[in-house]
């Protein structure tokens, strides 16, 4: 059944990418009218994600990113699928690095290199890090349910040369490249609420009380890698600049969580210069009511 379901769809898809941007920008129009207007898709999250965050905000302002982010939300999606055949040329002009020779420099000085980063912009693209940076840039990616799905998306990513690993084994393949002396940039998208169950830190994230992933602090002090965190801003449809910035070369300085909180606080930061960007449709606040008693 999953190969039948792949076989019809990725020919849709393959055939989608190879359109040029301006139609691609019309169907994703078409899909933010059914999405907003017809079905309503996580409307109701949305809103209240941006009303817990921006209190300050009228009704009037929180609809208005409301509706700006579904139409980027679209769009996303589109540029997604466009992934599938974009050319070096075109995905190295919609998509820059203004900074890159930051996480070039650690590279050549042979230290590794932790990337954080959020559900921000179009995050599916900087997986061309590989056509601008001369760093080694691995990710960690989620095991799909869809076997077929899965290869096909590594296939995509890997075009410009990062190369993936599953997020259950980020220890033992870092442990495997400092053994045998490789030096690398791991991505790490870390901005998604962890389960309770697994969760060692809390604190607040515009003005909410929620779990926070440790992961990339955690391994930050275990390997004594640098700590860069990336944010992409839209410039305009289609079009994005990355801007790197340093959090920390010396984590094991640092207290427990301290790292953490630094990211926290940019990512929330960036959050709040285009918020229309950030992933609202996924519940970033779904624990807020399990906090433990003693953080109250």
């Amino acid at each position: 059944m999953q190969f039948l379901s792949f076989a019809l769809t990725y020919p849709i898809i393959l055939l989608l990418s190879i359109l040029p941007m301006r139609v691609l920008y019309l169907i994703s129009d078409f899909f933010f009218f059914l999405v907003y207007y017809v079905f309503g898709y996580r409307k109701k999250v949305v809103l209240e994600n941006l009303n817990l965050s921006f209190p300050e905000k009228s009704e009037h302002e929180i609809k208005l990113i409301s509706k700006q982010f579904f139409k980027h939300f679209t769009d996303l999606i589109i540029e997604s699928v466009k992934f599938f055949s974009i050319s070096e040329n075109e995905i190295k002009k919609r998509y820059k690095f203004i900074n890159p020779e930051l996480v070039d420099y650690y590279g050549k000085k042979k230290k590794g290199i932790i990337i954080v980063g959020a559900h921000q912009a179009n995050w599916e693209w900087s997986t061309s890090m590989p056509l601008t940076l001369k760093t080694t840039i691995l990710g960690a990616y989620s095991k799909m349910q869809n076997k077929y799905y899965e290869k096909t998306i590594k296939k995509s990513r890997k075009r410009f040369g990062i190369n993936g690993y599953q997020t259950s084994e980020t220890i033992s393949n870092i442990q495997k490249n400092v053994d045998n002396n490789i030096h690398a940039a791991y991505v790490l998208l870390s901005d998604q609420s962890p389960r309770v169950s697994k969760t060692y830190y809390w604190n607040t994230f515009f003005g909410t009380k929620v779990p926070i992933h440790t992961g990339a602090e955690m391994l930050a002090k275990r390997f004594d890698f640098v700590v860069i965190n990336y944010v992409a801003k839209k410039i305009k449809r289609g079009y994005y600049e990355v801007e790197f910035k340093l959090i920390t070369e010396t984590p094991r300085a640092f207290d427990d969580y301290q790292i953490t909180d630094k990211y926290t606080k940019l990512t929330e930061e960036n959050i709040r210069k285009q918020p229309e960007l950030y992933l609202w449709s996924h519940k970033r606040f779904k624990h807020r009511n399990k906090v433990p008693k003693e953080l109250l």
